[in-house]
């Protein structure tokens, strides 16, 4: 029977692994002197890193670091379709019964889609409404009641065209 391989009797083939090639060890032989930095300069001279750019603004500092923007101005709502409001069995519909109901989140912002169909009259009050369920409530014999926004108007001040007496 043959005796086990022990971890300290592994040894790479022979070939398979190549000595590094010492530079800079004197004027004798392949590597000496200048030791394949050629001769003066900053390479010649000490260590240059690979992304240095001779001083000029890195790649990796001239790319924008955060991606897109946020718009400040943007009005997010919450959706409530008309089949929501249909099964909701209800005559008036407001962000206030929604939220008791557990259909909208609390301060939301509501906006009625038009998917689905009404049966029945209902005064629905919202922040906003798309053409097709505002159509769909009044064919219904309902009211529809727009609210306004809680901040009123986000927009900046209109300024006068600034490029006008140039």
């Amino acid at each position: 029977m043959a005796e086990p391989i022990k971890i300290h009797d592994l040894k790479p083939p022979a070939g398979s692994n190549k000595r590094k090639k010492r530079v800079g060890r004197g004027i004798s032989g392949k590597g000496g002197k200048t030791a394949g930095r050629g001769t003066k300069g900053q390479k010649a001279r000490s260590k240059v890193p690979a992304s240095f750019e001779g001083g000029q603004m890195p790649l990796h500092m001239r790319i924008p670091k955060l991606k897109g923007f946020n718009n400040p101005f943007r009005v997010e709502y919450q959706g409530i379709n008309l089949d929501v409001i249909e099964a909701t069995e209800l005559t008036e519909v407001s962000p206030a019964i929604l939220h008791a109901r557990g259909l909208a989140h609390k301060g939301a912002l509501i906006k009625v889609l038009g998917r689905g169909e009404l049966s029945r009259a209902v005064t629905v009050e919202a922040h906003a409404f798309s053409k097709s369920a505002e159509a769909a409530i009044t064919a219904a014999g309902g009211t529809v009641e727009i609210l306004s926004k809680p901040w009123g108007d986000r927009r900046p001040p209109v300024k006068g065209n600034q490029f006008a007496n140039r």
